[in-house]
C-alpha cells in the first residue's frame, strides 16, 4: 500500500509594526542582520531608552491605578523605585544603558548610599519624571487598557503561487494605551474636578471634531495613544536617504486603528495621539536639530512661540541649554493623528508595500542571492554611524577612517 506524502506545513509570515515596519524602513540590510539574522546591536542605547520609558510609564500607571497617588510625584520616593525595577528587568534581557548621562543606577553603583538631586538629573530619569508629572495626571484617568496586543491578517501583496511563501500575512502590534470615553460628555466622572490638557488639545483639533460629529449618536469612542522616546521629527526630510519618521509614525497609528477595529469589543476610533517624550527634556543634540528645523521651516510647532524660538535660534551648542517655556515643550510633545477610513486604507497600502519589499528580499536570498545584493542598504549618515555592520557594508554612507598605527 502506498502511503501519501505529508504536505508541507502552512505557515503565515508575521510582521510587527515596530519590529519589522520601522526597522526595515530605517535600513533594509540592518533589518536583515538584526531581525532575521538575530544579530543584536552591540550598543542598543536607543532601544534601551525606548523600553525603559515604556516600562516606567506602564508601572507608573499601575501604581496610580491601585494607590491613586496625587500629582506631582516625588522623584526619590515615587519614581526612582520604578526606575530601578525597570532597569533591572532590562539588564536581565541584556539591555544596558551605554552612557551614564542617560541613567544613574544604584545597581551599577552599590557604593552610593543615597542619590542626590544632581544624580537624578541624568537624562533618562529627568525625562521619566517629567513624562509622569506632565502627562500622567491627565492621561492615567483616561486609560481603558494598556500594552494591548492586537493582531490581524491581510492578503499577501504580489502573491505568486509558485514563488510566494504564503497567500496571507499577519500583522501584530502592541498599543501603548487605549482610552475609552464619552466624547459628547467630556466633563463626566473622573474628569469633573480638574482641567484635562489632553482633552483640551482634542477639543481644539478640527479633524477630531469632524470625526466625532460624523459618528452620529454613538456615545463611546476610543483613542489610540503611543509613546515615543525621541524628539518630534521634522515634517519634511532634508536627507532623501533618511526614513520619513513623521509619515511612518502616522501610518503606525492608522494601522493600529485598523487592527483594533477588527476586534469584537472595539468602539469607533476617532483619533490617535503620539507623545514625543524627549521634547519635555531636550538634550543638546535635540536642541541643535530643533534649531535647524526652525530655521528651515521643517516643523509644525514653533512659530507661535516667539520668545522660545528666539532663545533657540540665539543658542550655541557650547552654551547652557536655554530655559524654554513649559507650554512650548508640551505643545511639541503631543501630536494628534486624524483617523478616518481613507487615511487607514492609505496606511495599509503602504504597509503592504513594505511587506512586499521584505518578502522580495527574502525570496531572492532563498534563491541564492548574496545578502548585500538581496537587501538594500541606503540609510542616512546618523544611522550608518551607529551601525555595527558599517565596516563591511558596501553602501555605507559614513566612510570608515583608516586606523593609524603609531
Amino acid at each position: 500500500m502506498k502511503l501519501p506524502s505529508k504536505s508541507k506545513p502552512y505557515k503565515i509570515p508575521e510582521y510587527s509594526l515596530t519590529g519589522d515596519l520601522l526597522s526595515f524602513l530605517t535600513c533594509n540590510l540592518q533589518y536583515r542582520y538584526q531581525n532575521k539574522g538575530t544579530l543584536p546591536p552591540s550598543k542598543p542605547v536607543q532601544r534601551w531608552f525606548g523600553e525603559f520609558i515604556h516600562g516606567v510609564l506602564e508601572e507608573a500607571f499601575l501604581e496610580w491605578k491601585y494607590k491613586q497617588n496625587s500629582f506631582p510625584w516625588d522623584w526619590k520616593e515615587d519614581i526612582r523605585p520604578i526606575e530601578e525595577q525597570i532597569d533591572l528587568r532590562l539588564q536581565v534581557r541584556g539591555l544596558y544603558s551605554y552612557d551614564e548621562d542617560l541613567f544613574f543606577s544604584k545597581a551599577n553603583h552599590p557604593e552610593v548610599d543615597d542619590l542626590n538631586e544632581h544624580d537624578h538629573k541624568k537624562l533618562a530619569s529627568a525625562r521619566a519624571e517629567r513624562a509622569i508629572n506632565v502627562w500622567g495626571k491627565d492621561l492615567f484617568p483616561l486609560i481603558d487598557s494598556s500594552e494591548l496586543l492586537i493582531k490581524g491578517i491581510r492578503k499577501m501583496p504580489n502573491y505568486n503561487e509558485k514563488t510566494s511563501r504564503s497567500n496571507y500575512y499577519g500583522i501584530n502590534g502592541v498599543v501603548d494605551v487605549l482610552t475609552s470615553m464619552k466624547i459628547n460628555d467630556l466633563e463626566q466622572s473622573n474628569l469633573d474636578n480638574f482641567n484635562n490638557t489632553i482633552i483640551e488639545f482634542l477639543k481644539k483639533d478640527p479633524s477630531f471634531q469632524k470625526n466625532t460629529s460624523q459618528h452620529g449618536d454613538i456615545e463611546d469612542y476610543e483613542i489610540i495613544i503611543d509613546y515615543k522616546g525621541m524628539k518630534r521629527p521634522p515634517t519634511i526630510m532634508n536627507d532623501s536617504k533618511a526614513e520619513d519618521k513623521w509619515e511612518t509614525h502616522k501610518q503606525q497609528i492608522l494601522t493600529y486603528s485598523w487592527l483594533r477595529s477588527k476586534q469584537e469589543d472595539a468602539k469607533p476610533i476617532v483619533a490617535g495621539i503620539i507623545f514625543y517624550l524627549n521634547e519635555l527634556v531636550p538634550s543638546k543634540e535635540d536642541l541643535a536639530l530643533i534649531k535647524e528645523e526652525l530655521k528651515n521651516d521643517l516643523t509644525d510647532v514653533g512659530a507661535e512661540f516667539e520668545s522660545d524660538v528666539e532663545l533657540i535660534l540665539n543658542w550655541q551648542e557650547d552654551d547652557k541649554a536655554p530655559d524654554l517655556s513649559d507650554e512650548f515643550k508640551i505643545n511639541r510633545s503631543i501630536r494628534i493623528i486624524n483617523v478616518n477610513e481613507k487615511e487607514k486604507d492609505y496606511a495599509l497600502v503602504k504597509f503592504d508595500s513594505v511587506v512586499a519589499d521584505i518578502e522580495d528580499s527574502l525570496i531572492r536570498e532563498m534563491k541564492g542571492c548574496r545578502i548585500q545584493e538581496a537587501w538594500k542598504a541606503d540609510s542616512d549618515e546618523r544611522t550608518c554611524s551607529a551601525c555595527d555592520f558599517r565596516t563591511f557594508c558596501k553602501n555605507n554612507s559614513v566612510k570608515t577612517k583608516d586606523i593609524k598605527i603609531p
